[in-house]
Parts: structure tokens; C-alpha cells; sequence
């Protein structure tokens, strides 16, 4: 099975790939998986991306691509893959089109996980991380038992600097602007599934998988 993960900043998207790519035993594909497995192994597009990364600038489209087409062509990805963090665009989505023809194969899937801006806005600028040991709170899911400690080690608790209001803000619009017109795109391949990521994390898997199955 051949599916893509989509969803906002904080719709779990993260913990949903590892519970299906556990549950259909196929490889969870993230685009920082991607580019740490191309540089380490020195492909040529991986030299090509550590080239931009080092000199701080942003990796081109064409070499994301591809690095996406070296990492679908491996051996463990012949019987199926989730895939997260690609693509972020129309053209990247037209790009992953030509890579699967040329591997002979098809999308099977696309799943969208769905959150109000409102929850997801709660979600990230709550979240808290002990300066010492990394524990991660949530001040409203998930709050320490003395506000601003740590329970396991007494550390100070902090924001991240993306977890901020602002930051957040932009991050949800980024996300509208680029990669929301990819739920039209693939609606109109029917190939869209689109599941309430507000429910309870068991929740969503549960729909996750009964849309796949289906």
C-alpha cells in the first residue's frame, strides 16, 4: 500500500505514521528521514542537498525530488510506504506523479488529517520541555504537578521558540498557502481521505484505518 500523510503543524501526524507503518508493515517516510539517509549515504543527490544545508539556504525542488525518487526506489519500500512530509505542493505532488509511473506503481491513498486552526493553536503554543532531561508537558493535557518544573527531574520548563503565538500563527498560514491546495488536488484524483484529527489519538487511528481498508 502506497499512502500519504498529510495534516497541519500539530495534528499528530508524527505519532499516526508510526502506528500505521507498525500496522501495515510498510516503511514511515519523512522527509528529514530521507535527507539524513541520502547525505549519510553520500548519493548524489544527497551531496547536492548537504551542499545547500551547509551553506544555509533551502534545498531546490528538484533536488527533494530527487531524493524522494532514490528513497521509493529502495529495496524496502517495493511492497508500500507512508509517506509524511512530501509532497508540500502542487508541483512536488506533479513530480511524485512522474516518480511513481516511472517505478510502475500507484498511490493508493491520501490521508488528511483534519484539525481546527483553534485546537491546533492550543496543541503547540501549550507544549512545555524540561531544560534538563527533555520531558515534554502540555500546560492543559498534560501539565507538570508544580506549574513550570519538571515532575521526573525538577528542571525548568520552557516554549520553544517555534511554539510560540507568533510563530505558530505563521506556521498554520504557511501551511494554508502551500500545501491545503494538495486536499483539492488529490479529492479530485479520488484519492483523498479526510479524518477528524480532533478526536482522541485512538480515535483517529481507528478511522485512519478503517478508510484504508476500505
Amino acid at each position: 500500500m502506497n499512502i500519504i500523510l498529510m495534516g497541519p503543524p500539530g495534528a499528530g501526524k508524527g505519532t499516526q505514521a508510526g502506528m500505521l507503518a507498525r500496522r501495515f508493515s510498510i516503511p514511515h517516510v519523512s522527509t528529514g528521514d530521507m535527507f539524513r539517509k541520502a547525505i549519510k549515504q553520500g548519493t548524489e543527490m544527497g551531496l547536492k542537498a548537504k551542499a545547500f544545508m551547509d551553506a544555509g539556504q533551502l534545498v531546490t525542488d528538484e533536488v527533494t525530488i530527487g531524493i524522494v525518487a532514490e528513497r521509493l526506489g529502495a529495496d524496502d519500500c517495493a511492497e508500500g510506504f507512508l509517506l509524511d512530509g512530501f509532497p508540500r505542493t502542487i508541483l512536488q505532488a506533479e513530480a511524485l506523479g512522474g516518480i511513481m509511473a516511472n517505478l510502475g506503481r500507484k498511490l493508493d491513498a491520501v490521508v488528511n488529517i483534519d484539525v481546527p486552526n483553534e485546537a491546533l493553536f492550543g496543541r503547540m503554543t501549550g507544549r512545555r520541555i524540561c531544560r534538563q532531561c527533555g520531558a515534554t508537558y502540555h500546560i492543559a493535557f498534560n501539565p507538570p504537578a508544580q506549574a513550570g518544573e519538571c515532575d521526573r527531574c525538577q528542571g525548568e520548563l520552557y516554549q520553544r521558540s517555534d511554539d510560540t503565538e507568533a510563530t505558530v500563527s505563521n506556521r498554520l498560514q504557511v501551511y494554508a498557502r502551500q500545501t491545503e491546495p494538495l486536499v483539492t488536488y488529490y479529492r479530485e484524483q479520488g484519492l483523498l481521505k479526510t479524518i477528524d484529527g480532533s478526536q482522541e489519538l485512538n480515535r483517529v487511528f481507528a478511522d485512519i484505518c478503517q478508510g484504508l481498508e476500505s
